[in-house]
């Protein structure tokens, strides 16, 4: 379930009459998604996306978001463009909850990419990285290593629970991303979270990039090694597809060519990425919210990814 605070009708006719937008027809709650309450508006002259902030979001974070997307709509890429009312306002309340009218993009999201799929979703990451050069904001990655080390301490001696030996390669994996993660390599805005969920579809050809809310400022080679455990990999995480690995490189270099340090520190980048899916989602598995906002998700199919990564770095 992804509709976690209800919209009476009356209220949302009235949170629409800011906008010029048309009066409301239909609403409908969004059953993808895993933070945030998402509902598909029909009004009398469109379609939109209303997006509620649930908790996992910080409030104060939402202003980049916004902006990023909007940055990134006027450069030219299928990225939603945020709905601002008569007065220029985009940020909103709507139900005690931080609240913002979306543009609605056609496409789906695709269960099982093929390499042409792959590789325009590559490409268009590619393109996504060149258009934030001239984005003049940044945000830190605050799911990046050192929260990576931290959510594995509050968590040692459970791994072993959902599968033995997995708590030592977590922290063999750990240990060599500290002494080997690249740190001079090209950096700017990245998705950081483009898993097929949030790329819309038509064909082969994508027709939308969604939900930035993890968005900030890493390393770009990062954000493919990201994408690339997203979609290389099968749903078991027990090693990539050749193929898909192979659409996915061509893709992001067709845009934006890997420099040599790139190319040699996807490996370790690699493990990072399935560190980070790995222990975001532990944590859901053994310390859940309270007010059970986080979807819970097998964590298992990255610490497959992690192995597979570990075995090719000779650890395995």
């Amino acid at each position: 379930m992804a509709v976690y605070t209800e919209v009476p009708a009356e209220r949302l006719a009235a949170f629409l009459a800011r906008y010029d937008g048309g009066t409301l027809v239909s609403a409908k709650g969004i059953a993808e998604g895993v933070s945030n309450s998402n509902f598909l508006v029909e009004t009398s002259t469109a379609r939109y996306i209303l997006t509620l902030y649930e908790r996992r979001i910080t409030e104060s974070d939402l202003p980049f978001f916004i902006d990023l997307m909007e940055h990134l709509a006027d450069a030219g890429l299928p990225v939603p463009r945020p709905i601002r009312d008569r007065t220029g306002k985009a940020l909103q309340q709507l139900e005690g909850r931080a609240a913002c009218l979306i543009q609605y993009l056609p496409g789906v999201s695709v269960s099982h990419p093929t390499p042409p799929q792959c590789r325009s979703a590559a490409a268009a990451l590619a393109r996504l990285h060149l258009a934030g050069q001239r984005f003049g904001q940044s945000r830190t990655n605050h799911l990046s290593r050192g929260w990576w080390a931290e959510t594995a301490a509050s968590l040692h001696g459970r791994l072993n629970e959902l599968s033995p030996g997995l708590q030592s390669l977590v922290d063999n994996s750990l240990a060599h991303v500290g002494a080997h993660w690249p740190g001079h390599l090209p950096a700017g805005i990245v998705h950081a979270d483009l898993f097929p969920d949030n790329v819309l579809m038509l064909g082969d050809k994508v027709s939308g990039l969604i939900d930035f809310y993890f968005a900030c400022t890493d390393l770009y080679a990062y954000d493919l090694a990201v994408l690339i455990a997203a979609w290389a990999f099968p749903a078991d995480g027990s090693a990539p597809d050749p193929a898909l690995l192979d659409a996915l490189l061509a893709g992001y270099q067709s845009v934006r060519p890997l420099s040599p340090a790139e190319l040699a520190a996807l490996p370790t980048l690699g493990m990072g990425a399935a560190l980070r899916f790995l222990l975001s989602r532990a944590q859901d598995w053994f310390q859940p919210s309270a007010d059970a906002l986080v979807l819970r998700k097998d964590p298992m199919p990255f610490a497959r990814r992690l192995a597979w990564h570990s075995a090719q770095l000779g650890h395995g």
